[in-house]
């Protein structure tokens, strides 16, 4: 395959990063450069996908999706694809043995937004683990370099640390998933009758993937330990400036980490990852 083009289509999806969040381009930023691009492959995929369902309103999401879909498997099967951020995908999947059960059930949970739903448990587990415990385990595969024992062993909290960022960003969001989309992820809670109570057992459920991803982030290797200790503290300070307001709040406001703030954490985790104290 011809460098060049490999390169500029990893460059895309960097840009894409860099453009859509500021958080997971300063957590990319602090992994080793082995890790950067690969890391920025992964997301530049998943926030295209999540694109289709969420803002092109004016065009045919499902067939948007599907051709999309198609067009992911044809790029890993024939290792190649002009469209650059599948390219850059592709390469990353056949790169690091990424288990293509990850990526189609981080597809169905993308067609799952396409419907109208009411989220059971089931359903709730479901949409959680495709959306976000997968993509963590993708990246997991990315960090462990082909280190089998060691992902076996790092599964379970990487997906504690996906559903943690992601039930975060469904109390961030739930104003905009409501109004803008008409969706209540979380099971028998309704939006309008969002109370105290049902915030402190979403928080609860939330505070306990926390402490379970933790050790998993001690044991990752020190190549990748403070990028994802970031992504980390930025989760767990967002999340408990969320803890801190009313119900209330959160439906009126979407709350956020001021940049200030993120350039504080992300200097603290650099000098705990300096002094060995991560």
């Amino acid at each position: 395959m011809e460098p060049l083009f490999k390169d500029t289509c990893m460059q895309c999806s960097k840009v894409i990063t860099q453009a859509y969040s500021t958080s997971f381009t300063l957590g990319i930023k602090t992994l080793d450069k082995k890790f950067h691009l690969p890391i920025y492959a992964i997301y530049g995929f998943v926030r295209f996908a999540d694109e289709i369902v969420d803002t092109f309103h004016a065009h045919d999401k499902r067939k948007l999706l599907a051709e999309f879909k198609k067009q992911t498997y044809e790029a890993i099967d024939q290792k190649l694809s002009l469209n650059p951020v599948l390219h850059a995908f592709q390469c990353v999947v056949n790169e690091f043995s990424i288990d293509k059960a990850y990526i189609e059930a981080f597809l169905k949970s993308m067609e799952m937004d396409l419907d109208d739903h009411v989220y059971d448990r089931a359903l709730y587990e479901e949409y959680i683990y495709g959306s976000a415990e997968v993509v963590g385990l993708m990246c997991l595969k990315v960090f462990c370099q082909g280190d089998h024992e060691m992902f076996d062993r790092l599964k379970k909290p990487a997906c504690s640390l996906g559903a943690a960022f992601q039930k975060v960003n469904f109390l961030r969001d739930m104003k905009s998933d409501f109004k803008e989309r008409g969706r209540v992820y979380f099971p028998k809670v309704e939006y309008r009758n969002f109370s105290n109570h049902c915030k402190a057992e979403i928080e609860d459920d939330i505070r306990k993937d926390f402490d379970d991803a933790y050790a998993g982030i001690m044991a990752l290797p020190r190549s990748a330990r403070m990028g994802v200790y970031l992504a980390y503290v930025y989760y767990l300070k967002l999340f408990r400036k969320i803890q801190g307001l009313p119900a209330t709040h959160i439906l009126k406001e979407r709350v956020r980490v001021p940049d200030n703030t993120k350039f504080a954490l992300l200097l603290s985790s650099y000098l705990k990852y300096r002094f060995n104290a991560i």
